[in-house]
């Protein structure tokens, strides 16, 4: 019997023990989901509110945040509730001027952001608390200056002002620096005010998700407007290959044109991040017609670098505006039946060019462009006569003008390289 009662007891247990860790996994998982939080800090220098990249690995830190920020946008796997830019000072100068500090130094690293994340606007968020003494505190707290106690109950107890009949007369910055002749404060100056310089960006993601086969049933929260109630959307279609696949975007293009003059052509585009892209076009024609005297000869090409910019560039890589500047050589022969024009030498030029993309279809978009520039070369003049083709010029162009013309059906490639359905937030 008594061994019967130990087994039950130990069955008890272990039963109550698993139940226990279950719980905790599930609790665990429930939070992952619900909750994931990201945050990287941006450092300035004393008093400066320009965003210095080769300062305190500003540039390294700042690269691999947006790259993850990016990526989650793109992959949908969490979907982005708001990322908010905390801006702060150290309370080492005038009230003031560290508010206005703390005020340019958020604008500086929301432009930064702006610039460079596919995220739309609509989800930053901006909070400049100025001087910020909750952090001197904690930081206090974990230190071992001197006269540490003081310096914390200064800090926590004593008012920023001190008014006597409507006068300021003392203060908790001028007890902190009077604390022990400022030994306290020197102190801080030199190894807590250093951190105090920064800008913190967290971002926090709310999801509720549930799997059934490649259908990702989601409950997404977006911040709204004060008393609008929060947008849902549910049962989004989502294939598990562009799930789980790293987010790649490039395009293989042709020019209408070209295409509707007889001259075959075809380009591609890469996007290199930070709404920077590269794209080459080759163009090739070698129609002739000995009996009737007709050349349409033709080829050549052009390397463009583009800067994206406006809200569809943020939205989604590779469309919306963008501007560029690029450079071209080409060859040709036109002869009609009358005069003809060889430019056997490789003519070349260069230019800024200006374009839009708009999405057409879910991979597919229209992309309009012009350039303006300079194309100069040798080219000759002849007459085709007698079968023969005889010479009559020798001449170099200069021309200044439009150089460059396209209308361009883009097929996209790449996870993550499609474009929504028309009215899909």
């Amino acid at each position: 019997m008594q061994n019967l009662c130990n087994h039950t007891i130990l069955r008890v247990l272990t039963l109550l023990m698993a139940v226990m860790l279950c719980s905790n996994a599930n609790a665990q998982n429930r939070d992952e989901d619900v909750m994931k939080e990201d945050s990287v800090r941006v450092f300035f220098k004393q008093g400066y509110s320009k965003l210095e990249l080769d300062f305190r690995n500003n540039e390294q830190n700042l690269e691999a945040f947006i790259a993850r920020m990016n990526r989650i946008y793109v992959e949908r796997r969490y979907i982005v509730k708001k990322i908010n830019v905390v801006s702060s000072v150290s309370p080492e100068g005038s009230t003031g001027l560290n508010r206005r500090l703390s005020d340019n130094r958020a604008k500086a690293i929301m432009s930064y952001l702006q610039n460079y994340m596919v995220i739309p606007d609509s989800l930053l968020t901006v909070t400049s608390i100025g001087e910020d003494w909750d952090g001197l505190y904690n930081l206090v707290k974990d230190s071992d200056i001197p006269h540490r106690e003081e310096a914390l109950n200064i800090i926590r107890n004593t008012p920023v002002w001190i008014y006597k009949n409507g006068v300021i007369v003392d203060g908790r910055k001028r007890q902190l620096k009077m604390l022990h002749g400022g030994e306290s404060w020197r102190a801080m100056f030199k190894d807590i005010f250093p951190v105090l310089r920064s800008s913190a960006l967290k971002i926090c993601v709310e999801m509720e998700r549930i799997h059934h086969g490649n259908v990702l049933e989601e409950k997404l929260v977006f911040p709204t407007q004060v008393g609008m109630p929060a947008q849902v959307i549910k049962k989004q279609e989502m294939p598990a290959e562009e799930e789980s696949c790293k987010p790649f975007y490039m395009d293989i293009r042709t020019n209408l044109l070209y295409d509707a003059v007889l001259v075959p052509n075809i380009g591609v585009e890469f996007y290199l991040g930070r709404r920077w892209s590269i794209a080459g076009n080759w163009m090739y024609a070698w129609w002739h017609s000995d009996k009737r005297h007709n050349y349409w000869r033709v080829y050549g090409g052009d390397l463009e670098v583009r800067k994206w910019f406006g809200r569809r560039s943020k939205e989604k890589p590779l469309t919306g505006h963008h501007l560029g500047l690029y450079g071209q050589i080409v060859t040709y022969d036109f002869e009609l039946g009358a005069r003809g024009y060889l430019g056997d030498r490789w003519s070349y030029g260069g230019g800024i060019s200006y374009g839009y993309s708009v999405p057409i279809a879910r991979r597919l978009n229209l992309d309009f462009t012009v350039g303006f520039g300079y194309l100069g070369g040798e080219y000759k003049e002849y007459l085709p006569i007698d079968n023969c083709y005889v010479w009559q010029v020798t001449k170099n162009r200069h021309w200044f003008g439009p150089t460059k013309a396209e209308i361009q059906l883009i097929w996209l490639i790449g996870c993550g390289n499609y474009n929504k359905k028309w009215g899909e937030k």
